[in-house]
């Protein structure tokens, strides 16, 4: 019996932020899709918003493949499931290709999944070529598959870039300027793909003028090793978990749903900036998103706050990630100043800056077990509370502060459930079972 599996790959990398990885990413998505084709897509690092529009670009759940938060155990049967079920897999990388430690050329290596590198070709010319080049070549043993050029001014201008490349490259084509397909951004990244209401046209759009290219084509398949998915005990059998989700708590893995259901749980999903109160639950889950945003909608859903409160009270688990954990303070205040009343379950209050505050990996070692996770925030807390501990980055700094009162545990740490299944089932369930 054969112990791999083989399906058509792409890692879709640039040389910086900003080139159009994930519109091209989700374009490919929508274009195979349409094509009649299951597309399964990752995502290097620890992203929420490039997911969701992958989501709905392929019509499936989409993944983190990050090798620091996640480890290569996790992303290798992930992809070997994905490619039981999938016709393409695409893994959309961070950043440059190069940057950080590990990299997206890590993944890629690791994997042997083949790079189309994405270049922004604006303002450039025969350079096209040399910044390819150097792609390619930089790291011995990169599958590197070839170059798409974007953000091309005409026909002339990618007749040029074409050109440039070194002998034996692989051209994918080139996707012209079109600021009407282009993505809305606020200060996190992408918005929401719920925020966006004409995606699905500017998904097509997308999807229409890389039809034109090479990359309508499959890739070659990629062997991916059989790898089974960890077996979780249901730690949380018989409990149910009310899970905040809407446009204010929408930073959510796929992978952390999954693990609760893994281990035994019951998840009922509500909306807070909707108005619905708090469903009965034995524990609560606030994710990340973007509470100053919906300041006005939160602080009118009072019977929700006094809710969370008398749970938290009575001893029960409540977990508040980022902004979760900003909307429990006394006050949120936004980036025009303007002071809500939320939550009042955290003496103190989150205040919005107007730069990033944080970003990196973090590791917790919780009393119930090591969590890895990450931190991205653009607002600080003022708060006289004492952490129960902190946090620490990769290489060992202080990290996020964790604070703890009684069974609630708040931080700007979002955790990813998988790398300890069993301290999430301590997180969330019965102090005699954890």
């Amino acid at each position: 019996m054969s112990t791999q599996r083989h399906c058509p790959a792409l890692f879709i990398a640039a040389p910086a932020s900003g080139q159009g990885k994930t519109t091209v990413t989700a374009a490919l998505a929508r274009l195979h899709t349409r094509l009649g084709r299951r597309v399964r897509v990752f995502k290097s690092g620890p992203d929420f918003l490039d997911p969701q529009i992958h989501a709905v670009a392929s019509g499936a759940p989409v993944y983190n493949a990050d090798l620091g938060m996640c480890g290569e155990a996790d992303i290798a049967h992930r992809l070997y499931a994905a490619a039981g079920e999938a016709d393409l897999i695409l893994v959309e990388g961070v950043m440059g290709l190069y940057d950080g430690t590990p990299s997206g050329a890590d993944i890629a290596c690791r994997f042997g999944l083949p790079v189309m590198a994405v270049i922004d070709a604006r303002a450039m010319a025969q350079t096209f070529g040399a910044i390819a080049h150097g792609l390619a070549t930089f790291r011995p043993g990169l599958p590197f598959a070839g170059v798409l050029a974007n953000h091309v001014g005409s026909a002339r201008h990618a007749e040029m870039l074409q050109a440039s490349l070194p002998s034996g490259m692989r051209w994918f084509g080139a996707v012209m300027r079109d600021a009407g397909a282009a993505l809305p951004e606020r200060h996190l990244g992408l918005l929401q793909a719920a925020e966006i209401k004409d995606l699905d046209a500017r998904l097509d759009r997308l999807a229409d003028s890389l039809a034109q290219t090479g990359a309508a084509d499959l890739p070659l398949p990629v062997p991916f090793a059989a790898i089974p998915a960890p077996v979780v005990p249901p730690l949380l059998g018989g409990k149910t978990i009310a899970i905040a989700r809407d446009a204010a708590y929408g930073f959510i893995y796929p992978a952390n749903v999954d693990t609760l259901h893994a281990l035994g749980a019951t998840l009922t999903f509500f909306s807070p900036v909707a108005g619905d109160p708090l469903p009965a639950c034995d524990a609560v889950w606030l994710p990340g998103g973007y509470p100053e945003l919906h300041g006005e909608r939160l602080a009118a859903n009072p019977g929700f706050w006094a809710s969370l409160r008398e749970h938290v009270q009575a001893g029960k688990p409540a977990l508040a990630e980022c902004g979760g954990m900003m909307s429990l303070f006394d006050e949120v205040v936004d980036k025009a100043g303007t002071a809500h009343s939320l939550g009042g379950l955290l003496p103190g209050r989150a205040v919005m800056q107007q730069r990033l505050a944080a970003l990196g990996m973090q590791v917790a070692d919780l009393p119930e077990g090591r969590l890895t996770g990450h931190t991205f925030h653009y607002s600080k807390t003022d708060t006289p509370l004492v952490p129960l501990l902190r946090a620490q980055t990769p290489d060992g700094r202080a990290g996020e502060a964790i604070y703890r009162q009684q069974r609630l545990t708040a931080s700007y740490v979002h955790f990813y459930f998988p790398s300890d299944p069993a301290a999430v089932g301590a997180l969330f369930g019965d102090l005699e079972s954890a």
